[in-house]
């Protein structure tokens, strides 16, 4: 398909919106977001359209995340435009969140980051084969956003916070298992489903008619061990539980766990821990409120030199350990701003 990143159409009884750029891995920018957000809101009030379907065009990516790119030339530049990209993505997550009509998701090949913010909140979101999910951000000097804060403390047992600290791929299976997909139907079938959809009255009955079993979830053999671990009260005590294990599973978690940024890993926890106790809404403040304070930090532009612009892998973190800060040390990251996340 050529045209603009993200189109628009309505079939039938369905507003269809297709995330158009592959070249990008379909990334999600901020005209996008801009785009998405206004026709959204009309579908919603629109008695023609009785639900919203969302795919991508491309094999690889349903979408690989946010457009970091661009975010970094804002950061590297001082251009408020950086924080402006963060308050409008997480209104248009929270508006998906909220939808009122049935949001479907045909998520296949890669979903992370902005993808999964524009996917996960739908009410269904329906795994192709080639599905591989992640939140990576703590390996980016960053942070499980888009509604990380709220999803990702409802996942079963502990397995929200250990997505969100080491960056762990998962495939169809796993997504299905924990709950971030709803619904495994082969991929080689997701056409003919969404003609079907376009025509459908009942949604639930119309997906149920193409759905199959979702297959082996690996991550249920490690169920165990990371709520062993990832129950732990502070970052500190689940690192020195890694760090006296010597099982595999273990110190390769630990290795995985050091790669990445500290003040990112020290973000995290506290932020999904207190994810738990939080509405949708105060979720998404709480991530503006750290997004914002990332602008003026350091991990985030020096993660996307080493992955993204230099490609070098050796991300120099500022400071470079987690004993060089504590808890309290990124305490600021969560204090109200002066301008808080408009809903």
């Amino acid at each position: 398909m050529g045209g603009a990143e993200v189109l628009f159409e309505v079939i039938g009884r369905a507003g269809v919106i297709t995330l158009n750029s592959p070249a990008t891995l379909n990334a999600v920018s901020l005209p996008m977001v801009h785009a998405m957000h206004p026709q959204l809101a009309a579908w919603a009030e629109d008695p023609a359209v009785h639900h919203v379907i969302i795919r991508a065009v491309g094999d690889k990516a349903f979408s690989a995340g946010g457009d970091i790119r661009a975010l970094y030339r804002w950061g590297q530049a001082g251009d408020d435009t950086f924080c402006t990209f963060f308050h409008d993505e997480y209104r248009l997550n929270t508006l998906i969140k909220r939808f009122p009509k049935p949001y479907i998701a045909l998520i296949d090949g890669i979903v992370m980051g902005g993808g999964v913010g524009v996917s996960i909140h739908g009410s269904h979101r329906i795994a192709g084969d080639r599905m591989t999910f992640a939140m990576p951000e703590t390996g980016i000097g960053l942070f499980p956003d888009v509604g990380g804060t709220y999803f990702l403390p409802r996942l079963p047992g502990e397995t929200g916070l250990y997505l969100g600290l080491t960056g762990t791929r998962i495939r169809t299976g796993d997504a299905v298992a924990l709950g971030l997909a709803t619904h495994y139907v082969p991929s080689d079938r997701h056409q003919a489903l969404i003609e079907a959809l376009c025509a459908a009255d009942d949604v639930d009955r119309c997906i149920e008619g193409f759905c199959a079993p979702a297959g082996d979830a690996p991550l249920d053999a490690e169920r165990g061990l990371i709520d062993e671990h990832f129950s732990a009260e502070n970052l500190d005590a689940l690192v020195a539980g890694l760090e006296s294990d010597e099982r595999e599973w273990a110190q390769r978690t630990l290795a995985t766990i050091r790669t990445k940024s500290p003040t990112s890993l020290r973000i995290t926890f506290r932020q999904l821990r207190q994810g738990r106790r939080l509405d949708f809404e105060d979720c998404m403040r709480l991530e503006f409120r750290i997004a914002a304070r990332i602008f003026h930090g350091h991990d985030f532009f020096e993660g996307i030199r080493a992955v993204v612009i230099d490609k070098d892998l050796k991300p120099q973190w500022q400071p470079a350990s987690l004993d060089d800060l504590t808890d309290q040390d990124v305490a600021g990251y969560f204090a109200p701003l002066v301008k808080e996340l408009s809903l």
